[in-house]
């Protein structure tokens, strides 16, 4: 979908005669219609929601479409594909990268609610001086950032996890299936004894190796891990059909149940559409049992993947090591199991009164109807504990603007009760007016991860900046929060750049 949409997007403006000269090598690839991007392409006037051919997030006119709304996104495994690539020297098709994974991948430290639900964070600042626009403006930087309460080890529930496993003949690369088994393993020294795990591979079709097993029976676990062997095709729809069975049946009330798939993505056979594979699954989840997605290998089946966590309840993240794998599980698991909201959606109504157009950076397949924020059968994302969610836009003020810029809102169901509840927060052009040299580190990382992207991608809006001075900002925002991980993005910018 999102390569068909690309396609289109070239197509149109190549009629027109549009052609960008990006950064890096992108002057082969045209901009949609998108205000700000290059060649004065015209600020857009549908519902961005609807139309789906621009291909990337326009520059919208909110006297026309004054709301932004969009279903919210923990996935990671965008940047972590994109990194482990970039580090074997080579870059991701433009396809597989979306900007609200780079920008969730790095971390924030917004402050917790007390119970439930979401803390609303929102600042911003005017554009670095590096920043190139095409068209004149006050454009300004605004973060919207979402954080769920941390559990804390001691006070979590127990949790029934159920082990969707890839055995299939391209598991069997060094980096795959050798790396699922000794994490794996890795985990099961971790869980308490009363968390449960069951085991279900798949290959040409999918077998339980282990039922719902309590973790006290640790070496029954170990073995079953121990003998996992790569073999056949890739028949996912089996795996995850079976797995959401023995989920369902080793289903715990009170405990927090979730299916864990670990593959590379490249289903052969059966079913391989992610919505005909989860309409088969979706009674035996019930909105009970969530998903996390564990993509491994560097021959990675991105889309299907991602789609799967998307429509499954859940996020995918990607691992490229026996280190990454380790991580995952040991954070992503046992830190996050609990899950603080479902179906959590944002809704932010900008003022035409100040603002002249605004863009949404990324989210380019989470966008919802307007109508759907406050429709509690319209499916948003869930978000687990410990995660925040950060939504970066670019907002173009109107000559002397004053007073409100944006209302944000956010709506989700209690994992608990099922109600529905919604905050909110407030946004002023006094939050957006200050320099980008003297913003907040992570607001310049989120700045930096987001372009990246553009780059990556080869976005309209991706000559808007240089690497050299995205890899400038990062690595000063690395030395002023200690963070590795916004080394680690300096160091891929860099890596890149050269």
């Amino acid at each position: 979908m999102a390569t068909t949409l690309r396609i289109r997007t070239a197509i149109v403006l190549l009629a027109a005669g549009l052609a960008l000269a990006g950064c890096s090598g992108n002057s082969s690839h045209s901009a949609g219609r998108a205000g700000g991007a290059p060649a004065g392409a015209p600020i857009y006037r549908g519902d961005p929601s609807s139309d789906a051919g621009h291909g990337f997030s326009p520059e919208v006119d909110p006297a026309d479409h004054p709301q932004s709304t969009f279903a919210m996104d923990i996935d990671t495994a965008s940047y972590g594909y994109a990194a482990s690539l970039i580090r074997h020297g080579s870059r991701p098709d433009p396809s597989v990268v979306r900007p609200e994974e780079f920008i969730n991948a790095v971390p924030e430290q917004y402050p917790q609610p007390a119970g439930n639900g979401f803390t609303v964070n929102v600042d911003g600042a005017r554009l670095p001086q590096t920043h190139r626009l095409s068209n004149q403006g006050d454009v300004r930087l605004l973060r919207v950032g979402l954080q769920t309460r941390a559990q804390n080890q001691d006070g979590r529930p127990d949790a029934a996890l159920t082990f969707v496993i890839d055995v299939s003949g391209s598991m069997g690369e060094p980096g795959k299936l050798d790396v699922v088994r000794e994490a794996l393993n890795d985990l099961i020294d971790r869980l308490r004894p009363t968390d449960s795990v069951a085991i279900v591979t798949f290959s040409d079709e999918a077998t339980v190796v282990r039922p719902m097993t309590r973790v006290a029976e640790r070496s029954d676990l170990h073995r079953a891990v121990d003998g996992l062997r790569a073999t056949d095709s890739t028949n996912l729809e089996a795996g995850l059909v079976r797995g959401y069975q023995v989920a369902r049946d080793g289903l715990r009330p009170g405990a927090t149940n979730r299916v864990v798939l670990l593959s590379d993505g490249l289903a052969n056979m059966g079913d391989t559409v992610a919505s005909s594979i989860l309409a088969r699954v979706k009674e035996n989840a019930a909105k009970q049992i969530t998903l996390l997605g564990v993509g491994v290998g560097q021959q990675y089946g991105d889309q299907l993947m991602e789609q799967l966590a998307d429509q499954g309840d859940g996020y995918v993240i990607y691992a490229s090591g026996l280190d990454d794998t380790r991580a995952a599980f040991r954070e992503q698991l046992p830190a996050t199991i609990p899950i603080r909201a479902l179906d959590a959606k944002v809704q932010v109504t900008f003022d035409p009164k100040a603002v002249a157009a605004y863009r949404l950076i990324g989210y380019d397949d989470r966008a919802l109807a307007d109508s759907a924020f406050r429709d509690d059968r319209a499916d948003g994302g869930e978000v687990f504990a410990g995660h925040s969610v950060t939504a970066l836009y670019t907002v173009r003020l109107k000559p002397s603007a004053g007073g409100t810029v944006a209302q944000v809102h956010t709506r989700w169901q209690d994992p608990d009760t099922h109600n529905a509840q919604e905050t909110g927060a407030t946004v002023s052009v006094s939050d957006l007016n200050g320099d980008f040299a003297e913003a907040v580190p992570r607001l310049q990382a989120c700045y930096t991860a987001a372009y990246f992207a553009e780059n990556l991608r080869q976005s309209p809006y991706a000559n808007q900046t240089r690497l050299t001075d995205l890899a400038s900002i990062a690595a000063d925002a690395a030395q002023r929060t200690g963070d590795q991980s916004v080394s680690d993005l300096a160091a891929l910018i860099n890596q890149v750049g050269d």
